[in-house]
């Protein structure tokens, strides 16, 4: 982990320049999809001055506004990228719990902090939060900022093919352009500016460096404090020089390398505050590469011109390989907006959700009120996708959170009592829970990694697949063994206490927990069997005998508590659907009451006090019992910003998990599910208003 501590550093340096299978529902053999054109449809166009869009490896992301800088907004982030303030006086490293708690012993309830450590407790959720690395942006040669009232004629696009971002407009009247992307293997940006402004020496570039905070404004940081973090010039040699950041007792590196029209001159000075300039040599053009690494930074960087290269044979190769959906047949008018949602859905996936550890649900845009951290109950939403659109290599990486959390998982298990391992809730890249209430009881991130691994096997059903998920498989389920308490007279199981995914408050046996604890129960069990080992008991005994799913009027509610679901608490997460719809079908999950909840949900739901990923959980359940119209149109429903989907294609403007839910939805409704209907696309509706081709897809469990 990286922690930066807050050390405002404003460095300054002035560029002053001079063939998949496919199935429709035609009955002869179609033709494959034109992979090129789908995508050429939904490009991104956005003439929004300060509107960033996010250019990414899965790694690392440069979000660039309308000057295709950072001139007026955009952060530059990264999965490693993370700070943590100093903790408060009086208070040293063993101070802070490392499992996130001080919680000793089994779960009674809420989980609360002792009141005396309410300072600890309120950094403890601060920190680690994900940091602004550096921002590039235009200035006029006599160091004023280049404000957005003189940008005009913006006409600036995402190219999805390539991963080329080309921003053309006028500033003061006079043309600029500029081309940007982001190397697919190196954290750098690469940036190519073409203007007479260039060689007249009037249009500069700034990088600068911030102190981190919480904000999440048009930059993440403060970039006018100079105090608590330094810069120093580590290596400056012809066009290259290089960085060495040190906030508060952690480093990272910035590198910056020009084209041959241009020479770096350093002016290091306390007033200067380390401004560095670049001469200009009358050309029209400049390039520039800029390069963040938590380690050492590579001996040579890539020229713009490799790294557009490279980042388009990068780009090509994602939309040429997974799957694919192609809608533009159908006549229901709504067809385009949906392809473009899972076209846009795809491209922000595998920017920012690819890469070394699972995403914020802001991803790397801009920090949440989480503080960036990753929500383990989240994790399925963002990589769960990868799995049908066969792009599994896409969220191996992040998956690995499990390896590496086993320690401070098993520790947490121990000490509150229980066996095997309990996965944190909201968490850096240390495995710390974040303080709050509902982590303990939080139930539903606990059967994930059987999920995962269920996924990964059904693409690699080998015995190195089997060893690599085992004993995270087999810690988990001891876990879910280890929580339900048994009534000694009846000998049924409950899980209690409880938070259902609605967050709604405490309860006991939750109707969506239920389910997924016998599901993962049951797959812990196939996967000993799959091992050529024999089934453990004490799993069995309880995933028989779990107090049944409780039904109220026929249909599924929150709780045996709370069978006000409809509608007192029709708000938030609607966790009766999900029993039936991401999770497959199970022997204790009553088809017909399922189809019941479903329209009960659809007709009494509140769609405007929920969140992104409702929808397609909607959808989910809405084909598996058969309602295909209503899948459709619950991914389609207007909930104003709850399931809108920007000029970006982000769900909410803000909102990943909508997208990561969306794209495993629709594979779901176009390839099928096991013991699904045969006929194809089965989750969209049959009365020819959806022509719906796809190919690399994979059946759903």
């Amino acid at each position: 982990m990286l922690s930066l501590v807050p050390r405002c550093l404003c460095l300054m340096l002035v560029l002053v320049v001079a063939g998949l299978s496919t199935v429709t529902s035609r009955a002869e053999s179609p033709a494959p999809i034109d992979r090129r054109a789908l995508v050429a449809r939904h490009r991104i166009v956005w003439d929004k001055p300060n509107g960033t869009i996010p250019l990414g490896n899965g790694e690392f992301c440069f979000n660039a506004d309308a000057t295709g800088l950072q001139t007026f907004a955009g952060n530059s982030l990264a999965h490693w990228g993370w700070h943590s303030f100093p903790l408060p006086a009086g208070l040293t490293a063993a101070s802070v719990p490392s499992t996130g708690t001080f919680q000793q012993g089994r779960n009674r309830g809420p989980d609360e902090f002792p009141p005396e450590t309410e300072a600890l407790r309120g950094w403890m959720f601060d920190n680690p939060h994900i940091m602004n690395l550096g921002r590039l942006r235009l200035m006029h040669a006599d160091g004023r900022a280049v404000m957005p009232a003189e940008i005009t004629s913006i006409d600036r696009s995402l190219n999805l093919w390539t991963g080329l971002h080309t921003a053309r407009y006028q500033l003061a009247g006079t043309d600029v352009k500029v081309e940007t992307c982001v190397h697919p293997s190196l954290d750098m940006v690469a940036v190519h500016i073409e203007s007479p402004l260039v060689a007249s020496g009037e249009l500069q570039v700034v990088l600068d460096c911030p102190y981190p905070t919480l904000n999440n404004s048009e930059w993440i940081g403060n970039f006018s404090r100079t105090e608590g973090h330094a810069t120093a010039t580590v290596r400056q040699s012809g066009q290259r020089i290089d960085f060495l950041r040190t906030v508060d007792a952690e480093t990272y590196r910035v590198a910056l390398e020009v084209g041959p029209e241009c020479v770096l001159q350093s002016q290091t000075s306390p007033a200067a505050n380390g401004l560095l300039r670049v001469s200009a040599q009358g050309a029209p053009a400049m390039s520039l590469v800029c390069a963040f690494y938590g380690t050492d930074l590579p001996d040579h960087l890539p020229t713009f011109a490799s790294t557009k290269e490279a980042c388009a044979a990068h780009w090509e190769a994602h939309w040429t390989s997974g799957g694919a959906i192609d809608l533009s047949g159908s006549s229901d008018p709504r067809w385009r907006e949906l392809e473009r949602r899972i076209v846009l859905s795809q491209y922000l996936m595998a920017a920012m959700a690819s890469g070394s550890f699972p995403t914020s649900e802001n991803g790397l845009v801009g920090i949440d009120p989480w503080r960036g951290q990753f929500h383990m109950e989240m994790l399925w939403w963002h990589l769960a996708h990868y799995g049908l659109w066969d792009r599994w290599h896409q969220a191996e990486e992040a998956l690995g959170c499990y390896r590496r959390f086993t320690p401070s998982a098993a520790a947490l298990a121990t000490q509150l009592g229980y066996r095997g391992l309990q996965w944190p809730k909201s968490v850096g890249p240390e495995g710390r829970s974040a303080p709050w209430i509902g982590n303990q009881v939080l139930l539903w991130k606990q059967p994930h990694p059987i999920f995962m691994a269920e996924l990964e096997y059904r693409l690699r059903p080998t015995r190195a697949t089997l060893e690599k998920w085992a004993d995270i498989i087999e810690g988990t389920a001891d876990y879910m063994a280890d929580y339900p308490t048994r009534d000694a007279a009846t000998g049924v199981y409950s899980l209690a206490p409880s938070m259902p995914p609605s967050e709604q408050g405490i309860t006991r046996d939750d109707v969506f927990d239920l389910a997924y604890w016998r599901w993962g129960l049951d797959r812990a069990q196939v996967w000993r069997q799959r091992m050529g080992k024999p089934p453990v008991p004490l799993w069995e005994d309880i995933r028989r005998n779990l107090t049944p799913l409780p039904v109220h009027d026929g249909v599924f509610v929150h709780s045996p508590e709370w069978t006000n679901t409809y509608p007192a608490r029709a708000v938030d997460h609607p966790d009766p659907i999900g029993v039936l719809g991401m999770l497959p079908p199970m022997e204790s999950v009553d088809g017909e009451t399922a189809h019941r909840t479903v329209l009960k949900v659809w007709q009494t739901w509140d769609w405007k006090k929920t969140w992104g990923w409702d929808f397609p959980w909607m959808a989910m359940a809405a084909a598996r019992v058969g309602e295909p119209q209503l899948a459709v149109d619950a991914l389609l429903l207007e909930s104003e910003d709850k399931n809108s989907y920007d000029a970006r294609g982000l769900n909410g403007g803000w909102y990943l998990p909508g997208n990561g839910g969306l794209l495993y939805a629709t594979a779901m409704m176009a390839a099928g599910w096991d013991g699904g209907p045969t006929r194809n696309a089965p989750g969209f509706p049959a009365d020819g208003t959806w022509t719906v081709k796809w190919e690399g897809l994979r059946k759903a469990p």
